[in-house]
């Protein structure tokens, strides 16, 4: 890891029976370096040993998963081919995971059986012409993973399918419990043995448990959708499955995102602000929900709206419908994760009525304001920081080129076991445009600096390739705080802005200059296209990783 020579001052301990990760340096609880840039007012928060030595501390800033749903509506069997939807829906869902995928499918004529195909690796390998002839179905899910809470290992491979008294049930999960422990010891406690460290399979099997006011009638799955998001308000996006429904359902302060898309007939106007052509509307063939709509196009549907926070969605071959809403404390507010529109999403997905490629330029904007600097050209670190330079470059009025090309075929750096390795995967990842370079003045745009292992020999690059000055622009504020919440942030001494400031960092990577964009300017880029007003609860983003200020607050024990 690139840092000052020396440990670190807030120091990992490992004890005998578990692991701990102490936000202070010293049992008193703050931290006694005077040169350390950690906040010495925050809390201790212990690691369990299930999260310890994965990619909490061995990799950087990674994404949590992606879930996918589809049914055919009408007549049975349908005209779609489900499995293949799913299945482009889970490829253009690829960048929040690559460790594994599955899909799981009904017929809708049995409770007992399902069709499911699951493996470790990309989505292309693991789905081959056979595999995809044994998925026939009417509906379906599927998950594409990057683990948060298990290790990654084919026993952990999502969708989750369980057999209860009352048939199958199969569940996909993106997010990560916050209260994992409590609702663990619940349902062990109910006499449920558990196989895996998963939260997504403790979610499977706390399904199954009757809720507190009874059931009559059979089992009453929306209520015990309901009785689980009570039990854990943080933080999920979930697809089930049951014989012949789906339930798409978002944790109530709409922490991860999920929106609903319309697959409609050949030749049908596929307008993706969730508008009819004329104002007709098209009959639908089907209905998908997706953490992200940006693979909709590509399956023909069309965008129809985002699953509200704490709304349970059944879709059926009768249509869509909400079937309950579970409400947020009275002084809580949304908390959408802020770092989608950073960098998780795609840039041509959709949440809160604007696309993502806006909000990231005008980012760049905000930055340009923020940190204006003298130079001739803006350029990006392709391609998480290019829409931010083009923003930038716009509000500055420097014009943007291209300084570095992209070997679209090499691993992501974050990924890479150690710093070494990641230092030589940034050597081959990207090439110099010497001719745009040489003699230039560059402003250099990114989107976010975990370790600040990559931007250095970045700048080493350029500098090699005749580059006069390099100013370092960061489209987002300082990273502090890890996030417990479903995205593997490392643990807070890895994080580079807790040991240097700006000024420190830019001589620490070689840059003439490194500034952040600040935590108000994120939040006013976010909301200057947004649809919905940051009102009422509505439209509220999570800044956690950013300001310590978790949404439901710091529990006494993450599970983490």
């Amino acid at each position: 890891m690139d840092g000052p020579a020396g440990p670190s001052p807030c120091q990992l301990r490992k004890g005998r029976d578990e692991t701990t990760e102490r936000l202070s340096a010293n049992d008193s609880g703050s931290c006694q370096n005077d040169s350390c840039q950690c906040d010495r007012t925050q809390n201790e928060v212990k690691i369990n040993s299930k999260r310890f030595g994965r990619g909490a501390v061995e990799s950087g800033l990674t994404h949590e998963c992606g879930v996918f749903g589809a049914i055919g509506t009408g007549e049975w069997p349908t005209q779609v081919d489900v499995a293949q939807v799913i299945c482009l829906g889970l490829v253009a869902l690829q960048h929040r995971g690559q460790e594994s995928a599955g899909i799981v499918t009904s017929e809708g004529k049995s409770a007992r059986t399902f069709n499911t195909h699951k493996g470790m690796g990309l989505i292309n390998n693991i789905f081959n012409d056979e595999a995809m002839r044994k998925l026939k179905g009417n509906l379906g899910i599927g998950h594409t993973r990057y683990s948060t809470s298990a290790a990654s290992e084919e026993v952990n491979c999502q969708p989750f399918v369980v057999h209860t008294a009352h048939g199958a049930l199969a569940v996909a999960h993106n997010g990560e419990l916050v209260n994992c422990s409590s609702l663990r010891k619940m349902v062990l406690g109910r006499g449920v043995g558990l196989s895996t460290h998963s939260d997504s399979e403790l979610i499977t099997q706390a399904l199954c448990l009757n809720p507190p006011e009874g059931e009559t009638n059979g089992p009453d799955w929306p209520a015990r959708i309901n009785h689980l998001m009570r039990l854990a308000p943080l933080s999920y996006s979930l697809v089930i499955m049951l014989k012949d429904k789906i339930y798409a359902v978002r944790d109530p302060y709409g922490n991860r995102p999920l929106c609903l898309g319309k697959i409609l007939p050949l030749g049908s106007s596929f307008l993706m602000n969730g508008s009819a052509k004329n104002g007709v509307e098209d009959r639908a063939e089907g209905w998908v929900v997706s953490s992200e709509s940006c693979g909709f196009l590509s399956i023909g549907a069309r965008y129809v709206r985002e699953v509200l926070p704490g709304e349970i969605i059944e879709m059926s071959r009768h249509g869509v419908r909400t079937v309950d809403v579970v409400e947020r404390p009275a002084d809580k507010h949304q908390a959408f994760c802020i770092f989608e529109y950073v960098y998780f999403a795609r840039a041509d997905s959709i949440f809160e009525g604007q696309m993502v490629y806006s909000a990231r330029l005008q980012c760049g904007r905000m930055l340009a304001r923020e940190s204006p600097v003298d130079a001739d050209i803006v350029s990006s670190v392709p391609e998480s920081g290019t829409a931010a330079a083009h923003g930038y470059a716009r509000q500055s009025g420097i014009p943007f080129m291209e300084v570095l090309c992209k070997n679209r075929y090499v691993g992501r750096t974050f990924i890479q076991p150690s710093t070494r390795l990641r230092q030589l995967g940034v050597a081959k990842k990207f090439g110099a445009l010497s001719e745009n370079v040489r003699g230039k003045r560059i402003v250099l745009i990114d989107d976010s600096i975990v370790r600040g292992n990559t931007i250095g020999p970045i700048i080493k690059l350029l500098r090699d390739a005749g580059a006069a000055e390099v100013h370092i622009r960061i489209a987002s504020p300082p990273l502090k705080y890890p996030c417990y919440m479903g995205i593997n942030i490392p643990t807070r001494e890895e994080l580079i802005a807790n040991k240097m400031d700006s000024f420190k960092l830019a001589e620490h990577v070689g840059a003439d200059s490194l500034e952040y964009l600040s935590v108000e300017g994120l939040v006013s880029a976010i909301h200057y296209n947004m649809k919905v007003t940051p009102s009422d609860g509505v439209g509220g983003h999570c800044t956690a990783c950013l300001t310590g200020e978790y949404p439901g607050g710091l529990p006494d024990d993450v599970d983490w």
